[in-house]
Parts: structure tokens; C-alpha cells; sequence
């Protein structure tokens, strides 16, 4: 069994940044924890990347809060993670989820048998997006987020994601009583 860890969107912008949250700086102690435990050649992380046009995409449209633009330091993962996910493989998406990060692993799933951890933000966007993309190409793998590595735009949005993955068959571990 390979156990494989995906890092959704640790970015600057999402934790201290134009979008950040106390939630999101308070969850890098234990996302740091968790890439630790983890062998680095099983280890994926995505990277939220926008281009200077981000306004005149549907996404600035409904967000018009500029972040993670290409090249930008609110664009680069957070120091003390990006050490560790050096050797990583690491996905550059364009919006919520990605359909990349999905190929590679259902490419890899068809060869051996995986099961997928995600840990990251925004947990009611980008994480909860990703979860549901991977469990759709492959329903048959074993799928988790670990919520005490997550946080969403609010706690209360998170709670909801949690569920909502929940409901989906993935399941949830980490969560604090």
C-alpha cells in the first residue's frame, strides 16, 4: 500500500496574506507535522496560480480580492513548508481543483494500491474540491483529510466541507473534540 499526502494551497496569500485567516496560521505547526510523516517522493502539493488577468476571469469576478499571483511572494508556499516539499511533486492549478493532480493519481492508483490524505486550505474551497474531484476518478480508493491540518474562510465553512466530504465517503480524521 503506498500512502500518498497531498498539500493543498499552503500559500502566503491563504495564510497570512490578502486572503489569510488566524485559522490558517494557526493549522502550519501541524501541516509541517503531518509532511514529516510522510515519505517525500508520496508527497503532491498544489499551488493556487494566477496571472495578472485574474479580474476578468469568473473567479475574480466573484472573489475580487487579487492573490497568488504568478511570481508574487503571496503566490510562493510558506517558507518552513516549501523546505520540506523541496523533492515534492508540485502542481500549479488555475482554479479550485485539479484535474492534473487527479490524472497523476489515478495513473498511479491503476498500477498500485494507494490511498490518498489531504491536508490544506481553504478547506471549504480548494481542499474540499480536490477531495471530491479525486474520489470521483477513483471510487474505489481510500480517501482522507486530516481536519486539524485544514482550515476554511471561516470555521463554520469548514464544519460544512467536513460534512460535505463526509457524505461523499471521504473520511474525516483529526478532528477535535
Amino acid at each position: 500500500m503506498r500512502n500518498i499526502l497531498v498539500v493543498i494551497d499552503m500559500q502566503k496569500d491563504f495564510i497570512d496574506g490578502a486572503l489569510g485567516t488566524g485559522e490558517a496560521v494557526a493549522i502550519v505547526p501541524s501541516v509541517i507535522s503531518k509532511i514529516k510523516e510522510y515519505d517525500v517522493r508520496n508527497i503532491f502539493a498544489t499551488r493556487d496560480t494566477h496571472g495578472p488577468e485574474y479580474f476578468t476571469t469568473q473567479e475574480g469576478k466573484y472573489l475580487p480580492v487579487e492573490h497568488c499571483i504568478e511570481g508574487t511572494s503571496g503566490w510562493e508556499i510558506e517558507e518552513s513548508i516549501a523546505k520540506l516539499l523541496e523533492n515534492a511533486v508540485i502542481i500549479n492549478k488555475p482554479t479550485f481543483g485539479s484535474t492534473k493532480l487527479a490524472e497523476i493519481l489515478k495513473s498511479i492508483s491503476e498500477k498500485e494500491e494507494i490511498e490518498i490524505e489531504l491536508v490544506g486550505l481553504c478547506t471549504d474551497i480548494c481542499v474540499v474540491s480536490n477531495a471530491l474531484l479525486l474520489k470521483a476518478c477513483m471510487p474505489e480508493v481510500k480517501i482522507s483529510v486530516d481536519a486539524s491540518c485544514c482550515a476554511g474562510v471561516t470555521p463554520q465553512k469548514h464544519q460544512a466541507a467536513l460534512e460535505t466530504m463526509r457524505s461523499c465517503q471521504i473520511q474525516i480524521t483529526g478532528i477535535i473534540q
